[in-house]
């Protein structure tokens, strides 16, 4: 990487920084995955050595937890963590609810687990990922391997009656071979281009035997802080229903991932 932020850097390492503000010695963090959570994550590495910051870490990927260790986090499980003081993660859509979708790398399953067990959950963005309506990016629902034929299609028959614009399922590959997620599962990508009602849909494909866990995060996030490229940052809190702008100045020595490949 340049030794200068690209825009779409700038964004993320501001909204990184914001987010660090809620983060305390002491803390139980939930680490999200993707890479908006990692320049979180290397911000909070970086307030471990250089300014005694004392946390434990609940990574929400084996991505996260080798980036986490890496950068001098300590790691715990959630079963050791038991509950979490806040979790800390990215969306790949959020609208005016905080409604999100999520799973782009992924990782969903563990980052609906890890968020719902904290106190709070703030999700770092930059501004693209702000929607009218949710449905625009296609939503992955984690799959068994076992019967996965049989899932695609009760999945199939079950978008044809929900307020959706598309029905296309694909299965998500790397390369050549069916992604497989930490917990050994297959993901659909639904392509939907617009949901209607994310409540119901969320309802009702968990009821189909063979979906583990849907994208959609509905009422579990209370904080959204979205970066600019101007290094300005906007910070909605919904549970206080407020709203803040904060300045950063993005200096060239600010890039601490000039070894962070994306």
């Amino acid at each position: 990487m340049s030794s200068e932020l690209s825009p779409i850097d700038t964004a993320k390492f501001v909204a990184a920084k914001q987010a660090c503000e809620y983060v305390e010695s002491g803390m139980k963090v939930g680490l999200g995955t993707g890479s908006t959570a990692a320049w979180l994550v290397q911000c909070l590495g970086e307030m471990v050595r250089e300014e005694g910051l004392k946390i434990r870490g609940v990574p929400t990927s084996s991505r996260t937890a080798k980036l986490a260790r890496d950068v001098g986090i300590e790691v715990i499980t959630l079963d050791e963590a038991r509950w979490l003081d806040v979790t800390i993660d990215g969306a790949d859509e959020y609208d005016d609810d905080l409604c999100l979708i999520k799973g782009g790398g992924g990782a969903h399953l563990q980052e609906k687990v890890v968020a719902t067990a904290s106190d709070r959950m703030i999700v770092i963005a930059d501004a693209s990922k702000k929607v009218d309506t949710l449905g625009a990016f296609p939503l992955p629902i984690e799959v068994l391997q076992f019967g996965a034929g049989i899932t695609e299609n009760l999945v199939i028959e079950t978008l044809r009656s929900m307020d959706v614009l598309g029905h296309g399922v694909s299965q998500r590959m790397a390369g050549t071979e069916p992604f497989i997620t930490d917990e050994g599962n297959f993901i659909f990508d639904l392509h939907l281009k617009r949901i209607g009602n994310p409540r119901q849909l969320s309802a009702m494909l968990n009821q189909i035997p063979g979906v583990v866990e849907n994208g959609l995060f509905i009422d579990i996030c209370d904080v959204v802080i979205v970066g600019q490229a101007n290094g300005h940052v906007e910070v909605r809190d919904i549970t206080n229903d407020t709203r803040e702008v904060v300045r950063f100045d993005v200096r060239d020595d600010d890039n601490i991932f000039a070894d962070l490949s994306d």
